[in-house]
């Protein structure tokens, strides 16, 4: 086993490598949708008290006159110029809405409906923008610029993007890779956990593949350029991104014709409610009271509210519960899921390399507590996260480690030292010069068969031992797989960059069969397609930049939070902010129980609606009774959507989703 002595700091740190990604993240306030909607809800905040406390209009009219110019010549403009292509939207509907409700005399619910609806407005600018900063900080990955041998054996430094196939670049220690290739010479370890989200460092020698924006461990490589910077692992994954996240637009255009029908319809109601009577001899302030009262009383508010309140509250329980539902329509979303897919490392296992096994070899005298001492002294200057594994056992165990010297490090092979005066290696069976004997092969292969990484010891040349290290299985993997499986009606896919046989492993202590295993982004993609195609709707669970192409091509995607990568955590749906995989199920549930009261809600509001239309168009409603048969309709259904903020709301989701 190698060691790899390049300490890794925290992103933005002073000493991070200059081959690190920067994190990009739009602020709020720089987009100017996110300004006019401050502003306007500041001028309204300000007008409303006026207003109320019985202060002449002269104080707080122009304030209400600014907010409704301020908040709403965006979408007024954008309404426009989609009149200009024949086409009406909600847009300008809306703006129609608050300027009808100012001309009857509700000055104040216009000006809120403009606050409403542009502050709607600037989050989705906010979520889109946040989406791109994600996306363009994976590019960010690759290094910008690397050191390319010549025919004559001169370096020159060249920015990535001028390689070309068939290039020979050098890769020193603690660099990030600047192009897919392959290993001509050398030997190292990679971190290519954006990739493949294996959780370990891969050896890397001749004949070796190695991907773009991946991290060198403290070898130096030669590789042999076999992709343009354009079509590299990297740059697939961002498009696959780009591409997935186009596949919802289908969803998006039927909303779009839904609106434009009712956007025409109530422009037609609206008119004919005003003209019929003028024509046949109404007066014309009567016709014009009933046509405005017409457009409140059959204004889709109350249908908004009664969709909005269930899920919101649902987002907020589930946001108390270390769930981060990142809008409405995604809480809708999760209940409609009928199939599930989930990442291995980092998802259902903690994405952290821990020793489970300790075999001392027979005739080598050491208990199991003396060969991980001995172990643990030998790599505790490492900081090879196998190494820190097996240093953090021995601390676990409260083992003292005896000092160590002459300390080495071959990439790929393991690390010696000398331990109470006796050279002590440790590392990789497959690669230690000395052979092993038979019994320390038994041992290897055994742990190898159960998907660990095996690590042999030996002391002045003889093996003594040999350490398992495997990645640990959350708690609440197995009682989360069975969850789903009762909640979708089959059981989950495991999707994993991991090998077969960790992969299998791991699936059957939990309970999935069917098990995807060696699979590159692209691949984690084509398996949920595969599903989709078959009419299913996949929730995907994950955590890595390698998952994040599969996150935005499911119906829903949900990433883990403490360890997730930025863009897995941008793409995602729905974040686990304290990796609690048994919230999964539960919130799951939680969306249904909302989706429930979306249909409850929404007849509640259509019968209101419908009865004020036809009492406004049959006999003549009062204004103030109109608007109270309105606003009453609200309030009756937010009170019934509010009650899935309650504990027991939660608590109920928890024991349907186990």
């Amino acid at each position: 086993m190698s060691s790899t002595l390049i300490e890794r700091p925290a992103p933005g740190s002073a000493t991070e490598p200059a081959g690190a990604a920067p994190r990009r993240r739009t602020r709020v306030l720089s987009l100017p949708e996110a300004r006019w909607a401050a502003v306007a809800t500041v001028l309204f905040l300000i007008a409303l008290p006026l207003q109320l406390t019985g202060t002449p209009a002269w104080a707080w009219g122009p304030l209400y006159a600014l907010a409704y110019a301020v908040g709403g010549w965006e979408p007024a403009w954008a309404g426009l110029q989609a009149l200009r292509e024949k086409t009406l939207d909600v847009d300008l509907l809306m703006i129609v809405a608050a300027l009808g409700a100012a001309a009857v005399g509700q000055v104040m619910d216009g000006a809120l409906l403009i606050v409403i609806f542009s502050t709607t407005g600037a989050l989705e600018s906010l979520a889109t923008a946040r989406t791109a900063d994600s996306v363009r900080g994976l590019l960010d990955l690759a290094p910008a610029t690397a050191t390319r041998l010549l025919d004559d054996g001169t370096e020159e430094t060249v920015p990535t993007e001028r390689l070309s196939v068939g290039d020979t670049v050098l890769v020193r220690p603690g660099e990030r890779i600047g192009a897919d290739g392959r290993v001509l010479d050398g030997a190292s370890e990679v971190d290519q956990a954006t990739i493949t989200g294996e959780p370990l460092p891969v050896a890397k020698g001749p004949g070796d593949e190695v991907f773009a924006g991946t991290l060198n461990g403290t070898g130096a490589l030669r590789v042999k350029v076999e992709r343009d910077a354009s079509d590299s692992v990297i740059a697939r994954i961002v498009k696959l991104v780009e591409e997935a996240s186009e596949t919802k637009a289908p969803t998006q255009l039927f909303i779009e014709k839904v609106e434009q029908r009712y956007s025409i319809g109530m422009v037609i109601a609206t008119l004919t409610v005003f003209a019929v009577p003028l024509a046949l001899g109404a007066a014309f302030t009567g016709s014009l009271l009933r046509a405005m009262t017409f457009m409140i009383v059959a204004s889709p508010c109350a249908v908004v509210l009664a969709t909005m309140p269930p899920l919101l509250s649902a987002i907020a329980n589930a946001g108390r519960h270390g769930v981060l539902v990142k809008s409405a329509v995604v809480m809708e979303r999760l209940g409609q899921v009928d199939a599930a897919a989930l990442d291995k490392t980092g998802t259902l296992t903690e994405g952290t390399p821990r020793v489970t096994d300790l075999r001392p070899l027979p005739g080598s005298g050491l208990t199991e507590e003396e060969l991980l001492a001995l172990a643990a002294a030998a790599e505790h200057p490492s900081e090879h996260p196998l190494a820190r594994a097996v240093v953090d056992a021995a601390r676990t165990r409260g083992l003292t480690l005896a000092a160590a010297g002459d300390f080495s490090s071959a990439p790929g092979v393991g690390v010696t030292a000398t331990v109470d005066g006796r050279a002590v290696t440790v590392g990789a069976p497959a690669r230690l010069p000395a052979g092993s004997g038979s019994p320390a092969a038994e041992v290897v292969t055994e742990l190898e068969r159960d998907g660990r990484t095996a690590v042999l010891v030996l002391v002045d040349g003889v093996p003594v031992g040999v350490l398992g290290i495997a990645d640990r299985l959350r708690p609440d993997a197995a009682a989360t797989v069975a969850a789903l499986t009762a909640l979708t009606g089959a059981a989950p896919m495991l999707l994993t960059g991991d090998n077969p046989r960790a992969a299998d492993r791991l699936a059957g202590e939990v309970g999935i069969t069917d098990v995807r295993a060696g699979l590159l982004p692209q691949d984690k993609v084509a398996a949920v397609r595969e599903h989709e195609r078959a009419g299913r709707k996949v929730l995907v669970v994950g955590d890595g930049v390698n998952d994040a192409p599969a996150l935005a091509a499911a119906h829903t995607g949900v990433a883990m939070g403490r360890a997730g990568s930025d863009l897995a955590l941008e793409t995602a749906d729905a974040v686990i902010v304290r990796d609690e995989l048994a919230t999964v199920p539960a919130v799951v549930a939680l969306s249904r129980r909302a989706r429930s009261l979306v249909v409850q809600n929404l007849v509640i509001a259509s019968v209101f609606i419908s009865a004020l239309v036809v009492w406004d168009l049959v006999a003549t409603l009062p204004l103030p009774l109109g608007v109270l048969g309105h606003e009453g309709s609200t309030v009756i259904v937010g009170l019934n959507g509010l009650r899935l903020l309650r504990e027991a709301a939660w608590t109920r989701a928890r024991a349907e989703g186990h």
